[in-house]
């Protein structure tokens, strides 16, 4: 498990991305603004500055809020196909950064230099299925019950959508919602982590230029930055009829309550507990690397990272020492080496976390497996680097019914058949990701009926972690509800409306009624 340490370019990439020392960190499309106070983004990698972003005043949010507005009048009057030409044009500046944006990531946020470019990967891909979309928001005809007259339904844009982003996927989320929002006609506003800030500057630099381009309204995208205070700007505001946001089911909790408040909309992506059942047909050749990635990629710190190994009784013991096994082969260090496969947890803050979490497991009464803790000496200065722990727990452990957002995996063991194991999947409070290891079919139907996993996303001999932008993402329970990216999960940002009409020369009424004068 030691460090390895390299030069990566990482000034080069800050400098391909415009990121400065000082950043302005309001923005509407090419349009800064200075900002008041100022928040200091330190890398986790290494604990060094990489660069400061100032914070959105009242003043100027109302400003972003203005600019929003009048850019959405004309925007939502762009036919779609050509609001997707513009999707399509940020989708190749993208592929032209994805290198330095990548790095930019895997930088700021601590995650492999792998994953980091992944994320932008993603949200390349998220362009790509938009700009196909732009020519497929459908309504449909429905069949009236009244003679000469025909119904329809369509699809308007929404307004102004304000986004709320985590910082584990500092650029993946906000593109996820920004690229469908586009095509639909809305604009967007963009409060990124106070955690992982320079990554919205940097994105805002790239949309910016396609904007100024086109010779488009700048309001389209807009970013503002600071801490909880500035997303409650966002909440509390009747004109943005859709809040997205993504993080803790707590936040979610504030954050839903609020817009509700005001009888907006919400999509909320909120925590997960994601369990894997591995049944006695399962292949070890899929169960370990689907398990171990799953726990321990990102440093545990994804929503859909596993948390809970289901394993049956009889073959117990060969799973975990095999995940135990693979353990020792976890190279931890420096993420933007790709040699290494763990990088840091995101902050110090993080790191209490993680390490009261396998205190209250031990407490009780959990077996550590693989034991945990924070690496110390060269490459790992930052103080923020942890060890991948396993616990053998029950599922009723407290601790094990709370979402650590660490690398602590939890192996729980069942008895009988697979409707025992489902029941264990299924009881904690969240349902974002699940996923069962069986060769029997009949296994895996039922983990995918309307008995089995009552997660948004259950798979069959992969893990929970990772998703493809094609289908919708999110969960059920306290996960919040919400579907983004894929299949229809475009409606949201849009509003449904009802058409009747008479192209007869009489007024029958529905339900048969009738009213004579």
């Amino acid at each position: 498990m030691q460090a390895t340490t390299t030069s990566f370019g990482i000034e080069e990439a800050l400098e391909k991305l415009g990121i400065k020392d000082l950043n302005h960190g309001t923005s509407t499309g090419n349009k800064w603004f200075p900002g008041g106070e100022e928040i200091a983004s330190y890398s986790p990698v290494n604990g060094e500055l990489i660069g400061k972003v100032t914070t959105t005043t009242k003043e100027e949010y109302e400003q972003v809020i203005v600019s929003a507005q009048k850019a959405f009048l004309s925007f939502r009057a762009m036919p779609a196909p050509q609001r997707g030409e513009i999707v399509r044009q940020f989708g190749n500046k993208l592929r032209e950064l994805k290198q330095p944006l990548g790095k930019l990531v895997s930088y700021e946020m601590g995650k492999s230099l792998q994953e980091g470019y992944g994320e932008v990967q993603e949200m390349i891909d998220i362009c790509d299925f938009a700009v196909g979309l732009s020519r497929q928001l459908n309504g449909q005809t429905i069949p009236s019950e009244r003679p000469g007259h025909v119904m329809r339904e369509q699809w308007h844009s929404l307004g102004i959508v304000g986004i709320i982003s985590a910082f584990n996927f500092p650029v993946a989320v906000w593109a996820w919602n920004t690229a469908l929002a586009w095509v639909c006609g809305d604009v967007c506003v963009w409060k990124a982590s106070e955690k992982a800030p320079l990554c919205s500057v940097a994105c805002q630099n790239i949309i910016a230029g396609v904007l100024k381009e086109n010779n488009l309204p700048e309001g389209i995208s807009s970013i503002i930055n600071g801490d909880y205070k500035v997303g409650e700007m966002m909440t509390t505001d009747t004109r943005i009829p859709l809040i997205s946001a993504t993080g803790s089911t707590r936040m979610g909790r504030t954050v839903g309550a609020k817009v509700a408040e005001r009888f907006g909309k919400s999509l909320l992506e909120l925590g997960g507990n994601n369990a894997i059942i591995i049944t006695p047909t399962a292949d070890l050749k899929v169960v370990v690397p689907g398990a171990v990635f799953g726990a321990v990629g990102t440093c545990g710190q994804r929503c859909t990272s596993t948390r809970r190994l289901i394993i049956h009784e009889s073959v117990y013991d060969k799973v975990r020492d095999a995940i135990v096994g693979a353990y020792k082969q976890i190279v931890i260090g420096n993420p933007l080496d790709e040699k290494n496969h763990v990088g840091p947890l995101i902050d110090k803050d993080s790191v209490d976390t993680y390490l009261k979490a396998i205190e209250k497991a031990k407490a009780e009464g959990g077996k550590v497996l693989v034991e945990g803790g924070v690496l110390e000496g060269e490459g790992y200065e930052s103080g923020c680097y942890v060890k991948p722990a396993i616990i053998e727990a029950e599922n009723s452990f407290e601790i094990v019914q709370h979402e650590t957002f660490a690398p602590i995996l939890y192996l729980l063991k069942y008895s009988g058949d697979v409707e025992n194991a489902i029941d264990l999947q299924n009881g904690v409070a969240q349902g974002l990701s699940s996923a069962i290891m069986t060769n029997e079919m009949k296994e895996a139907e039922k983990f995918l009926s309307f008995a089995g996993s009552d997660c948004g996303i259950a798979n069959v001999n992969i893990g929970t972690s990772g998703a493809e932008i094609g289908g919708a993402f999110g969960g059920e329970k306290e996960t919040g509800g919400g579907r983004e990216s894929g299949s229809d999960a475009w409606k949201v940002y849009m509003r449904r409306q009802t058409n009747t009409v008479n192209y007869s020369d009489e007024l029958p009424l529905a339900q048969g009624i009738k009213f004579d004068l």
